[in-house]
């Protein structure tokens, strides 16, 4: 049975996909499931390999961003490592990004934002 939080998630990972290869990003990987945690989308910059955190709020009080918290990036840190571990990807390769997608009552995005780079400079 999918959940309304799942769907939700899934609309925001797919607005989120969208985004980044506008941006001229490829998506490798979608709900990539390592380590214990879970990496929303692996996706390739150039020759970076990004791993992105994808944030999605519904009228909610407060922004999408403000939900990446310590713990959540500690989470994403923790399932890089182990996914760079398994396939012998050097981490200082590697990128943390977060896609957040603000949506109206409505179901409508009212504001998605691209923030590269963000948590973890290096592993």
């Amino acid at each position: 049975m999918v959940t309304e939080r799942r769907r939700l998630g899934d609309f925001g990972e797919r607005v989120a996909a969208h985004c980044l290869e506008a941006r001229g990003m490829a998506i490798i990987a979608r709900n990539l499931r390592i380590g214990g945690g879970e990496i929303d989308l692996l996706a390739r910059d150039g020759e970076t390999l990004v791993f992105v955190e994808v944030r999605t709020r519904r009228g909610a009080p407060g922004l999408a961003a403000e939900s990446l918290d310590p713990a959540k990036l500690e989470k994403l840190r923790a399932a890089a490592l182990a996914y760079c571990e398994r396939e012998g990807i050097d981490p200082e390769a590697t990128r943390f990004d977060a896609v957040t997608i603000d949506l109206d009552a409505g179901g409508r995005a009212r504001a998605v934002h691209h923030f590269p780079g963000i948590g973890f400079p290096t592993l």
